[in-house]
C-alpha cells in the first residue's frame, strides 16, 4: 500500500508520525457536542461510532503497569460483534516494535546503537554517495537520515539523502526498513523471527505478526474503510515491514507497552536514551530512539507514536514515571475524530497537556 508523509495535526495528534495518502483537518479543542465521544456508558459509544461512521474502535486503558480495559466496540464485515481479540493493520504502530527489536539486541551487546551500518548493508541507490557512512541505528530510530519517506515519492523512484544524516529531523519509513534489512543480514533472520524470539514469545503476544497469516487473520481481521463506507483491499504482507503493516490486538500491544515502560530486556543506558529526546520536533516535543516524546512539565514525559494508512488510524500515548497509558485503534479514514476526547478522558490533565503542545 501507498504511504505518503503528512503535516502535523491533532487530528492524528502526533507529528509527521504518519504514513498516509490525505491530509485531514485539525481537531478543534472545543468540538461540537454532536462529535464528542461517550465512552462512559458503552451504548452512547457506540451509538456515536454509528453517527459518526467508525466501525471499529479498539481501546486499551493501561493504570499503573496494568492492563485496566481491553474492549473493542462495533462488528466486524460478517456482521458479528468485534470480540477483544479482533485484529488491526496498526500502520506505524509498527515502528516502536522494530524500535525495541534493536534497542533489546543493542541491550545484550549483540547490537550498537552508533555502529555505522554500512558494515552489514549498504542500499544500491545510495552506495556511491560517501554520506551512507553515517547512518547509525540512533540516527534511524530518531529520523535523521536526510531520506524522504518513501523512495517512491521520488520523480525516480530512487532512495537519496536530502539533507546530511545526523542534521536534523525528517519522518521516514525508509530509515526504518533500512535498519531492518541491516539487522536480518547481521543475524541471518527475518526481522519477524527477531521479534519472535524478542518480543512476541516472552509477552505472549500470540496474535501479533509482521506477516500475514490467511487461515487466522482472515477471521478475525478488523477490515478498513474509507469514510463514506467503502472497504479497502486488505494488505496481506507475506514479507516483514520495519515500517508498517504490523498485525496485532489490543491486548497484545498493551502488554507490549507495559513492558516497554518497564524497561523489559532493556539495559538503563538504553532506557534513558529512548526517553531522551534525540532531535526537537516542536515546542515542547521531540523525538528519542523510536518514540515520540511530550514534555508533560512537571517532570513527567509521555512517549508516543501514531499510525494512519487507507483506512487505519491508530495511537498510544504511555508514561512512564506513572505507568499509565492509552492505546487507540480504529479501520477508517476519519478515525482520528475520537483521539482527543479519548485522550482527555483517560488521561486527564496529562492528555490535556498533549492537546495543548499539538495545538501552539
Amino acid at each position: 500500500m501507498k504511504k505518503t508523509i503528512i503535516t502535523v495535526s491533532l487530528c492524528i495528534i502526533t507529528s509527521n508520525l504518519f504514513a498516509q495518502t490525505e491530509r485531514n483537518p485539525d481537531l478543534k479543542p472545543n468540538q461540537q457536542s454532536d462529535q464528542r465521544v461517550k465512552t462512559d456508558n458503552d451504548k452512547d459509544f457506540e451509538q456515536w461510532m454509528k453517527e459518526n461512521k467508525v466501525p471499529n474502535v479498539g481501546l486499551g486503558i493501561i493504570r499503573n503497569g496494568k492492563i485496566e480495559k481491553i474492549k473493542v466496540y462495533g462488528a466486524l464485515r460478517n456482521g458479528n460483534a468485534a470480540p477483544d481479540n479482533t485484529l488491526f493493520n496498526v500502520a506505524s504502530l509498527t515502528k516502536p516494535v522494530t524500535a525495541i527489536v534493536a534497542l533489546k539486541l543493542i541491550s545484550a551487546g549483540k547490537w550498537n546503537l552508533d555502529e555505522p551500518l554500512d558494515k552489514y548493508w549498504t542500499d544500491p541507490d545510495i552506495a556511491q554517495d560517501p554520506r551512507n557512512k553515517k547512518l547509525t541505528t540512533r540516527i534511524i530510530l530518531s529520523h535523521q537520515t536526510g531520506f524522504p519517506n518513501w523512495r517512491w515519492m521520488n520523480a525516480d523512484g530512487k532512495l537519496n539523502f536530502q539533507f546530511d544524516p545526523g542534521t536534523k529531523y525528517q519522518y521516514s519509513g525508509e530509515g526504518f526498513e533500512y535498519l531492518r534489512r541491516a539487522l536480518e543480514k547481521k543475524f541471518n533472520k527475518t526481522l519477524n523471527q527477531l521479534a519472535e524470539e524478542l518480543i512476541f514469545q516472552p509477552l505472549k503476544m500470540k496474535d501479533t505478526s509482521y506477516i500475514w497469516n490467511e487461515k487466522k487473520d482472515a477471521l478475525l481481521f478488523s477490515e478498513g474503510y474509507d469514510k463514506d463506507g467503502e472497504m479497502y483491499p486488505t494488505v496481506k504482507s507475506t514479507t516483514s515491514n520495519a515500517a508498517d503493516d504490523l498485525m496485532t490486538t489490543i491486548s497484545d500491544y498493551s502488554r507490549f507497552l507495559i513492558s516497554v515502560m518497564d524497561g523489559n530486556g532493556l539495559s538503563k543506558k538504553v532506557v534513558e536514551d529512548m526517553k531522551t529526546g534525540q532531535v526537537i520536533t516542536k515546542k515542547g516535543k521531540a523525538f528519542g530512539l523510536g518514540f515520540e516524546i511530550y514534555n508533560l512539565g512537571d517532570g513527567n514525559i509521555t512517549l508516543s507514536h501514531g499510525g494512519s494508512d487507507k483506512g487505519v488510524q491508530t495511537i498510544f500515548f504511555i508514561i512512564p514515571k506513572t505507568k499509565d497509558g492509552i492505546v487507540i485503534f480504529t479501520n477508517v479514514d476519519d478515525g482520528y475524530k475520537s483521539f482527543e476526547k479519548l485522550l482527555t478522558e483517560y488521561l486527564g490533565e496529562y492528555g490535556k497537556k498533549v492537546v495543548e503542545i499539538e495545538m501552539k
